[in-house]
């Protein structure tokens, strides 16, 4: 019975040791909650989250990407600080295009940062552009730009209706080229022009007089080409066999000096003839007149 008893009041003692402990530690919880500097702290996160939250929508929505916006220039300064920004930017190859054209296809500016840029990417970025032939683009680190680019080469202007466009041998028009440089590109006109321009050129080339002579060229019927010539004469060419037409025709202006007698028009549209009208007559036959050569 003493042992029942002993134990009994161990028991007893013990019981209101620990509720007085759990108590005691429940309380300081929430002492320390209640404390001036954990409700400062908590207030002072919840201002920060909500001023970032605010922050990270403005930048979203694009309210601060205004022309000169003094926030477009920070992550640019805080590059400089470490070295990052654009400050050497070097471009080699360009000859009709300007160096603005090219940062701005890249949306690179300089001084401004150079943070996660992808020589990779800025590379096809460029070759995208219908001026550009090919491109390499290499960073050097920590702050500058290398860019290395061949242009397309202007051979042609086409005339579309009322618009005008540079075109290269393969007919693919080329965009930001100043027209009042290229005064000396042939002139070709009419549906299908641009990708035939290349041909007729070649077959023009081969008769460096009559290519000097020749002011525009004119698709008709995306089939066979008009020529027209700088003293008004137009010069209709076959749809086949068109360098064997302008080997006689060349061979006339020799024998015959036919490109300075008044001459209208000069149909080489027929096998072994030539058929000439000439300006001064208007008759019946509005001047025409058949010249025959053997082949």
């Amino acid at each position: 019975m003493d042992g029942q008893r002993r134990v009994d009041q161990q028991m007893k003692n013990q019981t209101p040791t620990y509720s007085r402990t759990r108590n005691s530690s429940r309380i300081g919880f929430l002492a320390i909650g209640n404390t001036r500097q954990t409700r400062i702290l908590a207030r002072s996160g919840a201002v920060l989250f909500l001023a970032l939250t605010i922050l990270h929508s403005i930048l979203q929505g694009g309210y601060l990407n205004y022309e000169g916006s003094p926030w477009l220039k920070i992550p640019g300064k805080l590059s400089s600080i470490i070295g990052m920004a654009a400050d050497d930017i070097r471009i080699k190859g360009l000859v009709h295009q300007d160096a603005e054209a090219v940062l701005a296809s890249l949306g690179v500016k300089p001084g401004y940062s150079l943070v996660g840029f992808d020589a990779a990417h800025a590379k096809r970025l460029l070759e995208n552009q219908d001026w550009v032939a090919s491109a390499k683009v290499q960073r050097l680190f920590p702050n500058q730009l290398e860019i290395a680019l061949v242009e397309r080469v202007p051979f042609a202007v086409w005339q579309r209706g009322g618009n005008y466009y540079v075109i290269d041998r393969f007919g693919s028009a080329m965009s930001n080229v100043n027209l009042g440089q290229l005064s000396d590109l042939p002139l070709v006109t009419g549906e299908g022009a641009q990708t035939a321009a290349a041909e007729l050129v070649n077959h023009l080339e081969v008769n460096p007089d009559l290519l000097l002579k020749t002011k525009a060229a004119a698709r008709v019927g995306q089939r066979r080409w008009n020529l027209y010539l700088d003293n008004g004469i137009i010069v209709q060419l076959p749809e086949n066999n068109v360098e064997a037409a302008l080997a006689r025709l060349v061979a006339l202006e020799h024998s015959q000096h036919l490109l300075s007698k008044g001459v209208k028009n000069i149909d080489l549209r027929f096998s072994g003839r030539v058929i000439v009208g000439i300006a001064e007559i208007k008759d019946a036959t509005d001047g025409a007149v058949k010249i025959s050569q053997s082949e």
